[in-house]
């Protein structure tokens, strides 16, 4: 059924589960009216691909119940008002000790319940909640500071490759769904720390590497012209957003994992910024360009 034919809310049943998603015709990107229904139908369509990097992992959403363009808000604990099938997680924070009940998106009735919550972003850590003292990734986040772009962050990504191959490591990318680039690792069982020493350690290779380029300061000041290249992902309280997410940008885009070749034949920053259609196109013909990690 086309968005514009698609009933304000409707009750659906997946996996034999109930699942109202009401509100489907409020425009969530008002510059391009891009509204809640194809939000929860690009979720649905991407569904295959993305939940298998949502598993397992704690997930903070991002919610904007009345649009990007307004002041979203995170959601790192589970709702109370949740249904009774949506699994959840207590881990303790790093910091405090404290749990956290946190929500586990693991099957696409869980994924829609959380989608028609206005869920835009979904960011998940590089732990599993199963052994959340131990990193199953290293994520480099790679943030150029203007007048640099994505294609600056290109040339960095394709460095920090060259550098993890040399040591048995293989880096993947993806687009931030903003102005960077999100680079991937599989690691086994890392201990938190170990994690973010290890990060900062590639960060400090690279900066010495291209020192006109990376920055691996946190300072603002000096990021301008340069690729930040944020290690701090890798602390075991931070999180990523995960691969196949919308984005909260004026215009909808999706964090899409991309090939070598594709970074490689970039000539313009439009040429890694891809739309929902773009994504689930991308993925048509690649597949999930992240599978197995």
């Amino acid at each position: 059924m086309s968005p514009d034919r698609r009933p304000a809310s409707q009750t659906v049943e997946i996996d034999g589960r109930k699942v109202k998603l009401t509100n489907l015709d409020k425009v969530l990107y008002p510059e391009s009216g891009f509204t809640k229904g194809e939000v929860l139908d690009y979720y649905a369509r991407v569904a295959p691909v993305m939940l298998p990097h949502l598993a397992g992992r704690a997930a903070t959403l991002i919610r904007y119940p009345d649009g990007v363009d307004t002041s979203g808000f995170f959601a790192k604990h589970a709702p109370a008002h949740r249904p009774e099938w949506v699994r959840t997680a207590s881990v303790a924070a790093s910091s405090s000790g404290k749990h956290i009940e946190y929500l586990l998106i693991d099957d696409l009735s869980s994924l829609m319940w959380a989608a028609n919550l206005a869920a835009i972003e979904f960011h998940v850590p590089q732990w599993r909640v199963s052994d959340a003292a131990h990193h199953d990734l290293l994520v480099l986040d790679l943030d150029p500071g203007e007048p640099a772009t994505v294609l600056d962050c290109v040339r960095v990504a394709v460095a920090a490759r060259e550098l993890l191959s040399t040591h048995g490591m293989e880096l993947r990318a993806k687009t931030s769904g903003g102005k960077g680039l999100h680079l991937y690792a599989p690691l086994e069982a890392v201990p938190a720390a170990q994690a973010r020493e290890l990060a900062h350690t590639i960060a400090l290779g690279l900066e010495a590497q291209l020192p006109d380029l990376v920055v691996s300061n946190m300072a603002k000041r000096e990021r301008p012209g340069k690729v930040f290249l944020d290690w701090s992902q890798n602390t075991h309280a931070k999180t990523t957003v995960a691969p196949y997410s919308l984005r909260a940008r004026p215009r909808p885009t999706v964090s899409t994992p991309v090939t070598w070749e594709q970074l490689a034949a970039a000539e313009h920053p439009g040429d890694l910024r891809f739309s929902p259609a773009e994504a689930l196109e991308q993925v048509a013909e690649h597949g999930d360009l992240l599978s197995g990690l």
